[in-house]
């Protein structure tokens, strides 16, 4: 499944156990939200937390925003039946912690398929140990329900002993990585979070770093947050005008049965024209779901 193409600049996790931020996520402007059962649920709320997620989606009111329920490892006493309840729930995919294997991805496909998911309902990774780095290409193509890496650079710190530095250089490898996997197969690719609440510079940075590496949005732990990762991730105003002017100069070139032309000094090809069409595309889609 090649991932369909949507906004996913904001993507906020919000604890399945608290009814009220289910409640309050329907009027927050994430493109995205992960429904978590597993890290922010204590063990002792893990099945009320998952009543309350999938009743929740299935009451609907979360406009166009895109939900993942993030279930437990199927390791875990827990794992199995929030498969099987998010597979009939009506989420848009189901977002598995700690992949390490193609393995565990068909695991999970078998359990969603028993219990009657559509076959649109995608499969989400969480990349997040250093197994997971070295095995980012064999999970990609694991299944055609592969929807798209969430990069958990919290716990792939802890694994690797390295530190949270401003530039995330210890963690580069494993983010060009999952990048590099992702591409290739299509996927989307979250940038993890970001703790220090109180840096809005250094979260800010944050974005910037992953929009530039290639990400197509940030996980986000508070809603604070959002506003600026849509702006960083949104494309700019000069960026979308210089998008549609290639695309409109290409498309005359080929009709004068031109490959190439030279717009503003610069050798625009088929290559570049792709590119823009995302943009327009992405920004198009932006516009689409604040209207919405």
């Amino acid at each position: 499944m090649a991932t369909t193409a949507r906004p996913r600049r904001s993507v906020l996790y919000m604890p399945g156990s608290n009814p009220r931020t289910l409640e309050k996520a329907r009027t927050l402007p994430a493109d995205g939200l992960i429904l978590d059962l597993e890290d922010a649920v204590a063990p002792d709320a893990k099945d009320v937390a998952r009543s309350q997620v999938v009743d929740a989606v299935k009451a609907g009111g979360y406009g166009a925003r895109e939900l993942l329920i993030r279930v437990n490892s199927l390791a875990t006493p827990w794992g199995q039946a929030d498969v099987a309840a998010a597979a009939s729930s009506g989420t848009h995919a189901v977002l598995i912690p700690k992949v390490e294997s193609a393995d565990t991805v068909r695991q999970v496909e078998a359990i969603m398929v028993a219990n009657g998911a559509p076959a649109d309902m995608a499969i989400w990774c969480m990349m997040e140990t250093p197994r997971g780095m070295l095995k980012a290409e064999e999970i990609a193509g694991s299944s055609p329900r592969m929807g798209g890496f969430v990069m958990g650079t919290s716990d792939l710190a802890k694994d690797l002993h390295c530190a949270h530095t401003r530039d995330r250089l210890p963690m580069i490898t494993s983010l060009g990585l999952c990048l590099l996997a992702a591409r290739a197969y299509g996927l989307a690719a979250l940038d993890g979070v970001y703790l220090d609440l109180n840096d809005d510079e250094g979260f800010a940075y944050s974005c910037q770093q992953g929009l530039e590496l290639g990400f197509d949005g940030k996980t986000l732990i508070h809603p604070k947050t959002i506003e600026t990762a849509n702006r960083v991730f949104a494309p700019a105003e000069k960026e979308i005008e210089w998008s549609k002017k290639i695309i409109a100069a290409h498309a005359e070139a080929s009709a004068a049965g031109k490959g190439v032309v030279v717009v503003d000094g610069k050798l625009i090809e088929n290559l570049h024209v792709e590119n823009a069409r995302r943009i327009v595309a992405l920004s198009d889609q932006i516009a689409a779901m604040a209207q919405a």
